[in-house]
C-alpha cells in the first residue's frame, strides 16, 4: 500500500455514520512507514524519534509506540498527550524553540531531556538545572522544504545556533557543569532527494566532534512524501546505504563506538495515511471559471491555503447520480469559509462533479487536524481510525456548539 485511499462504498458508509467532513486514517499504513523508517539503518545503535507535531491524536501516538519508535514534544500540551499514549519520559525529548521560563521549569520537572536552539536558553537552562543533562540544536548552514515557511536551516530561519559560535556553547556548558547528551539539527520539511539530508548530516558529525562523550546525534526529519502523483518517492534504500556509509567514517574517528544516531521523521510516518471526506454542496460558474462548494474550508485543511500545498483530489460520485458519463472538467474545489483564498484545490482537471458527490482529499494524515480550528465559529471534525481488521473505529469526536460556549465565564 503505497497511498491509503477509500472506495466509494466506503466513502459514503463513514460519512452517513460520522458525518461530514471527516478524517480517516489507516493503521496498516501508519504501522508499515513506522516499520520503513525503523529499517532505515540495521544496526542497535539508530533510533526513531516520531515528531509529534505533524499527528498528535492520542490512537495514532499509542500505534507509533507500539512499533517501537520514541517520540519528541514542542508544546506542554503535547508533553502531555505523550505520556497518556504511554511514552516514558526516557522516550521523549522535548525539542524547544523560545520558551518561557515556566515552561523550560515544567519540562525539567518532568525529567524530559531538553533541547535548546539558543546561547540565551541555554543560560537558562543552565540556571535552572545546573548539572543537569541537555541538548543543542545547531544550524550547518543547510536548509530544505517545499516552502519558505517550513526551511527551518540555512541563513534565512529563526531556529538553531551557528557553528561559530561552539566556543561560547562550551562556555555555558562548564559555567554550570552542564553535560551535553546530544547535538540536534533540522534542516527543513518535505524533501524528496537524499543530497540535502546527506551534507547537512555530514556537517552535523564534523560539528560533534567538537564535543566528546555525546550520547547521540540527532539529524532531525524532513522526509517527504509525493504529493504530486508525477513526483517520485524517497529512496529510503539509498539514503540508508549513505548514511551508513557516513555514520561508519565519523564513529571510526569518534569516542564513543556505540553513540545514537537518532532520526526525526512526522510526516513521512503519517501523511499517506490519512483521507479528509467532505460534501459537495454547490455548483456555480462565475466568470468563466466553475466552482465546485464543499464543507471543506481552510479551518478543516490549513495547508493549501498557508503553504499553497497540492494534494491530489478523488470525486467519488453519489450512488443516486443517473450522470453516467466520462466528461472532466476544469474547476475550483472551495471550501465555507469567508475569504477568496479558501481554495482547496485550484484549476484541477477532475471528472464532472454534482451537488451529493464526496471529495476525497489525500495524504492528509500530517499537518491536517492538528492545523485545524474553529475560524467562521467552524466546528472541527470528527477522526476516525480503519484498523488492521478492517473495522472503522472513532479516535476523536466530533465538535458540538456547546464546545464553543465551553471557555467562556459565566455560561
Amino acid at each position: 500500500m503505497e497511498k491509503f485511499r477509500i472506495s466509494k462504498e466506503r466513502a459514503f458508509e463513514l460519512l452517513a455514520k460520522y458525518g461530514s467532513p471527516l478524517y480517516v486514517y489507516s493503521e496498516e499504513l501508519i504501522r508499515k512507514r513506522c516499520r520503513e523508517m525503523k529499517g532505515l539503518l540495521s544496526r542497535e545503535n539508530f533510533r526513531v524519534n516520531y515528531s509529534a507535531k505533524a499527528n498528535t491524536n492520542l490512537e495514532i501516538l499509542k500505534i507509533i509506540r507500539d512499533e517501537g519508535l520514541y517520540i519528541d514534544a514542542m508544546s506542554p500540551g503535547e508533553l502531555i498527550i505523550e505520556e497518556k499514549a504511554g511514552f516514558k519520559p526516557e522516550e521523549i525529548l522535548y525539542v524547544s524553540n523560545n520558551l518561557s521560563p515556566e515552561e523550560m521549569q515544567f519540562v525539567i520537572e518532568k525529567g524530559i531531556l531538553l533541547s535548546v536552539d539558543s546561547l540565551s536558553q541555554l543560560e537558562l537552562y543552565g540556571q535552572f538545572n545546573p548539572g543537569g543533562r541537555v541538548v543543542v540544536r545547531f544550524n550547518t548552514g543547510i536548509g530544505a522544504g517545499h516552502h519558505q515557511k517550513v526551511n527551518t536551516g540555512g541563513k534565512k530561519t529563526k531556529f538553531a545556533i551557528q557553528a561559530e559560535f561552539i566556543p561560547q556553547v562550551k562556555e555555558i556548558l562548564a559555567k554550570y557543569r552542564l553535560r551535553l547528551a546530544g547535538i540536534n539539527q533540522h534542516i527543513g520539511s518535505l524533501f524528496l532527494g537524499v543530497e540535502s539530508y546527506l551534507a547537512s548530516a555530514r556537517r552535523l558529525f564534523q560539528l560533534a566532534k567538537e564535543f566528546p562523550g555525546l550520547d547521540f546525534v540527532d539529524l532531525g526529519g524532513g522526509f517527504g512524501i509525493p504529493y504530486h502523483p508525477e513526483e517520485k518517492r524517497l529512496d529510503l534504500v539509498q539514503l540508508g546505504q549513505e548514511l551508513e556509509k557516513a555514520f561508519e567514517e565519523f564513529l571510526a574517528e569518534y569516542d564513543n563506538p556505540d553513540l545514537i544516531l537518532m532520526v526525526e521523521p512526522g510526516r513521512y510516518i503519517v501523511a499517506e495515511a490519512g483521507n479528509l471526506l467532505g460534501k459537495v454542496y454547490s455548483v456555480k460558474e462565475n466568470y468563466g471559471v466553475k466552482y465546485i462548494g464543499t464543507d471543506l474550508g481552510f479551518n478543516v485543511l490549513m495547508r493549501p491555503i498557508l503553504y499553497d500545498s497540492y494534494h491530489e483530489v478523488q470525486v467519488l460520485k453519489n450512488p443516486a447520480s443517473k450522470e453516467t458519463s466520462n466528461k472532466r472538467e476544469r474547476v475550483n474545489i472551495v471550501g465555507n469559509i469567508c475569504e477568496s483564498g479558501d481554495i482547496l484545490a485550484e484549476n484541477r482537471d477532475l471528472p464532472l462533479i454534482e451537488e451529493g458527490d464526496i471529495v476525497a482529499v489525500m495524504d492528509v494524515g500530517a499537518y491536517g487536524f492538528v492545523m485545524s480550528s474553529n475560524y467562521n465559529c467552524r466546528l472541527r471534525p470528527a477522526e476516525v481510525l480503519i484498523d488492521a481488521g478492517g473495522q472503522d473505529r472513532l479516535i476523536r469526536k466530533r465538535e458540538s456548539y456547546e464546545d464553543l460556549l465551553r471557555h467562556f465565564p459565566g455560561l
